[in-house]
């Protein structure tokens, strides 16, 4: 069984890496594909250009659609055959009728939103499984800039200074845990990643990754929609694109998930719309 583990863990990190090169897609983006079983409905929400959904759409076969607010984002997504349309997802998530989307997506947008809770409730009564990933302001560099230099922490993972941030509610990978604590939402997985792409087994300890850890992903849903057996796998030392990869991925046995997509006029039926 170890070693069927380590063969998985060991393709996933090359495939991860192959598929870096080939498509020049995010890192993290590539992380989050792997969360999304084959021909689900997904909606990414901030998508952007729609690198993800173009990505998933050539991989996994998705019925893909995007919620972005910038128009020229817009523009480029639907000239590349995407279905997106411009909305804020503040407002017009409202719009979608319960359990459309098997997977909603939101990027490294959370902390940028007025209302995150709202947004996480929004996404899990419009799909099935939410995927969030987020900055973790509590990372050590973060708390030693603070502490040395008395300022907001301007860094590659928060470029901005903090009168021109589009930051509005930073937080930890604790502070989100305790969120989905306090809202009832079960995190089916969870994996956290370092400035330098590379993910840390021993990264699984809530307080070790709130330390270390620049970014989080995790995979929610509602407690009532969590399986009830969960495993974990552990992957450490693969190789990626000609460098070795530290990588500790946890996947609470995602496949037992449940995936039936719900229909809806409002979002669009026939996967070959536009």
């Amino acid at each position: 069984m170890k070693n069927t583990a380590q063969n998985f863990g060991q393709n996933i990190g090359e495939n991860i890496g192959e598929n870096i090169v080939r498509h020049n897609i995010r890192y993290d983006l590539e992380i989050i594909s792997y969360l999304i079983k084959p021909k689900s409905k997904v909606l990414d929400i901030g998508c952007g250009n729609g690198e993800l959904l173009e990505f998933l759409k050539k991989t996994k076969n998705v019925d893909g659609r995007g919620l972005e607010i910038s128009q020229k984002s817009v523009s480029t997504a639907l000239s590349k055959g995407i279905s997106v349309i411009q909305g804020d997802a503040e407002r017009d998530l409202t719009y979608y009728p319960n359990n459309n989307f098997d997977y909603a997506i939101l990027s490294q947008t959370i902390q940028a939103t007025h209302n995150p809770k709202e947004i996480l409730e929004e996404m899990l009564r419009i799909a099935k499984y939410a995927i969030v990933s987020l900055p973790n302001f509590a990372h050590i560099k973060n708390r030693l800039y603070l502490l040395f230099k008395g300022s907001m922490p301007v860094s590659k993972t928060l470029p901005f200074k903090w009168y021109e941030t589009p930051n509005i509610h930073f937080c930890s990978i604790e502070d989100f845990e305790k969120l989905c604590k306090e809202l009832n939402f079960s995190i089916e997985n969870k994996t956290f990643l370092t400035s330098k792409h590379r993910l840390m087994s021993f990264f699984g300890y809530k307080k070790i990754a709130n330390l270390f850890a620049e970014y989080g992903i995790f995979l929610i849903t509602k407690n009532e929609l969590a399986p009830t057996f969960q495993e974990e796998i552990i992957f450490d030392k693969r190789p990626s694109f000609g460098k070795n990869m530290e990588m500790g991925l946890a996947l609470s046995n995602p496949s037992s998930l449940s995936i039936s997509a719900i229909d809806s006029s409002l979002c669009g039926n026939d996967k070959g719309e536009q």
